[in-house]
């Protein structure tokens, strides 16, 4: 397995979209027609339900391990602005969709939304509702801060519909907490795991990372060791993604010496499935476990599994809107990036402008490489019709995929593809034959991060 980690660690992307960011054709993109994308999708789609992801930039301390958008800042007075932004882009896209839209989906990420107080949380989402119907089976989530989510943020947003929360827990080792810069002792977990299902949180869900630097084997199996204790719901189990050439990245604070060798990090995820299986927990897709009981393993049962902007999520929308600094926003024909500065975003919602500064305008080719990618990263399998897709020459993929079919890592039938066992660590390379724009045009510089 060693000699395939060597053979297939190289950089690739994660496959939140197809096209990726890197690849989008800005040129052709404009407001204008992504509001007729946005219209057009929702036309076609408004019984479905929409989903809606709001981005909440601010933290009070930099974690090295991060690569999100953030603004650092002790000054709680930024809350109120900034929920008044974020309810008037929402006006916005009300007014686009001309009427009061079902929301079946919903998710605060950051930054840290437990930054915000549990008042201003209810506002924000009692805004978002003001103009808009839950629907029956949504699903409602954030993202907590061990350290500061307190039981009244939970029970606030318990009380206004969410129901899944997911902690980020990344490694229990000490020495690796001050390397990230993120301290926090496992009783601050337990506290906020079990105040979640003592108020009837159905999903509680860990983050944690393997690859982080001065982390070894032990680390790995001592944090899962602690996890299994608190039994989540849900678990992603992230490769740490070394990207500190990016604008605005912290992960400068230490040397690339200090990251576990590629040897190392493969043995540390090889360690983690295992325990994680081993302890009851099913293989969802790229990075992510469940519990039977979780509704991510009941969609993988029943074939809706779906990837987006916000990873895996158990069902599909055609829309997913994007609100806040530098939210991506998706209506199926196209994708918008909302611009990075708070000042500017607020400047333009303001003014009744829709804060998007770039996107692309799916093609047809676009939108089946698109399916055959998210079929993947959901089923592990994909296949096509004869004559699918006129301008895609799909003995080109299986060229590009012969030597993963060589190496076991997945099995060609004809017109029908199977990720193997051994081939799912590796399912980024897999999903990377079909990138015709990536076969195009190889990035001259690194743009994403490692597979392995």
């Amino acid at each position: 397995m060693c000699d395939l980690t060597h053979k297939y660690n190289v950089p690739g992307p994660r496959y939140t979209s197809y096209p990726t960011v890197p690849y989008w054709d800005n040129d052709s993109f404009s407001g204008k027609r992504w509001k007729e994308s946005i219209k057009q999708s929702y036309r076609e789609s408004k019984n479905d339900g929409v989903s809606v992801y709001i981005h909440l930039p601010f933290c009070e301390s930099m974690c090295t391990f991060c690569g999100c958008h953030k603004r650092i800042t002790k000054r709680h007075e930024v809350e109120s602005p900034y929920i008044g932004a974020v309810l008037k882009e929402w006006s916005l896209y009300r007014k686009l969709l001309g009427e009061r839209p079902i929301i079946k989906e919903l998710h605060l990420g950051g930054g840290t939304p437990t930054f915000f107080s549990p008042e201003n949380l209810k506002k924000l989402i009692d805004g978002i509702f003001r103009f808009a119907h839950m629907a029956e089976d949504a699903e409602l989530s954030f993202e907590g801060h061990p350290n500061n989510t307190t039981k009244a943020h939970l029970q606030t947003l318990y009380d206004v519909g969410f129901r899944r929360v997911c902690f980020g827990v990344q490694d229990y080792n000490e020495k690796v907490q001050h390397a990230i810069r993120r301290v926090q002792p496992f009783e601050n977990v337990e506290r906020v795991t079990r105040w979640a299902r003592e108020i009837g949180y159905t999903s509680v869900g860990h983050d944690i990372i393997y690859g982080l630097p001065f982390q070894t084997f032990d680390d790995v199996n001592h944090t899962i060791d602690k996890t299994n204790e608190l039994r989540p719901d849900r678990l992603a189990f992230y490769s740490y993604a070394h990207v500190p050439w990016r604008k605005g990245n912290g992960q400068r604070g230490y040397r690339d010496e200090d990251l576990p060798t590629t040897e190392d990090k493969k043995l540390q995820y090889e360690l983690g499935k295992k325990r994680l299986t081993d302890l009851g927990y099913k293989d969802i897709g790229m990075d992510h476990f469940a519990l039977p009981t979780d509704a991510l393993y009941k969609a993988v049962e029943n074939g809706t599994l779906h990837r987006n902007f916000m990873g895996y999520t158990p069902s599909k929308t055609h829309i997913m809107i994007g609100l806040g600094v530098s939210s991506i926003s998706d209506s199926w024909y196209a994708f918008a990036q909302n611009v990075k500065s708070i000042e500017e975003y607020q400047h333009l919602v303001e003014k009744g402008i829709i804060p998007v500064y770039r996107g692309h305008l799916l093609n047809e080719e676009d939108l089946l490489i698109r399916q055959h990618i998210l079929n993947l990263m959901c089923r592990f399998e994909t296949s096509w019709q004869i004559g699918e897709g006129n301008n895609i020459n799909f003995e080109n993929v299986i060229d590009n995929l012969k030597e993963l079919e060589d190496d076991k890592l997945i099995e060609i039938c004809s017109n029908h593809i199977k990720v193997t066992e051994k081939g799912r660590p590796f399912i980024r390379n897999v999903s990377m034959a079909f990138d015709l724009k990536l076969h195009r045009k190889q990035p001259e510089i690194q743009l994403f991060s490692m597979t392995v």
